[in-house]
């Protein structure tokens, strides 16, 4: 898909499923016309393949405490959100 033919509905359609697609929640068409789209459509493979890898970051980190001095500035920052 190039720049001049960019479908942006078809590709907030498939940002839509995305996560039941990573996680095997869908049909085996719906599947198929998500990995057609994600091939002709760089921004979204580019999304696709962020989402999966940020996805197993997270599946593999385990759990690592945050640095005090962190937590405490979240905190202090969401309080100031309000």
């Amino acid at each position: 898909m190039n720049s001049h033919t960019h479908d942006m509905k078809a590709c907030l359609a498939m940002f839509a499923k995305l996560s039941d697609y990573i996680d095997n929640e869908l049909d085996d068409l719906t599947c198929r016309d998500i990995e057609r789209h994600a091939r002709e459509c760089i921004r979204c493979q580019t999304c696709l393949e962020t989402l999966k890898r940020t996805i197993d970051l997270c599946r593999n980190a385990g759990d690592k405490p945050v640095p005090e001095t962190f937590s405490l500035k979240l905190k202090e920052f969401i309080q100031n959100l309000s």
